[in-house]
């Protein structure tokens, strides 16, 4: 059976990928907060304002993922900081399996995110 090393590079390599991605969406969901907050001046219609208020839970969910995500990235970071300050160039199995898993939460939020955008421009078309 043939091992595979698993680099840290690798793994910082892809957070850095991460932090970019979702330092964007924080960005962006300023600028869409800010366009709610247009259209919460402008409409009174009851209907409109709930979608308005569901928009911005929305956006609020999103956020504390983005900050979950970020935490792990940071947390990860540190402890293949630890590792590098002992001189190894690979992580153990359950840093792998954890990396993983945040690969694939990241995944995940990339979609539920876009389906945000896509819904929320659709939003924009109709009361703008």
């Amino acid at each position: 059976m043939t091992k595979q090393i698993l680099f840290m590079s690798d793994l910082h390599f892809e957070h850095e990928q991460w932090r970019l991605e979702l330092s964007f969406w924080k960005d962006e969901i300023k600028i869409f907060e800010n366009r709610l907050a247009e259209l919460a001046n402008r409409w009174t219609d009851h209907t409109v304002l709930a979608e308005l208020d569901s928009f911005q839970n929305q956006f609020m969910i999103h956020k504390r993922v983005i900050e979950e995500i970020q935490h792990f990235v940071n947390v990860h970071e540190t402890e293949m900081s630890e590792h590098d300050l002992n001189d190894e160039i690979s992580l153990n199995a359950e840093h792998y399996r954890m990396h993983l898993e945040e690969r694939a939460k990241m995944e995940t939020q990339r979609h539920i995110y876009h389906e945000l955008k896509k819904n929320f421009f659709e939003f924009l078309t109709k009361y703008m």
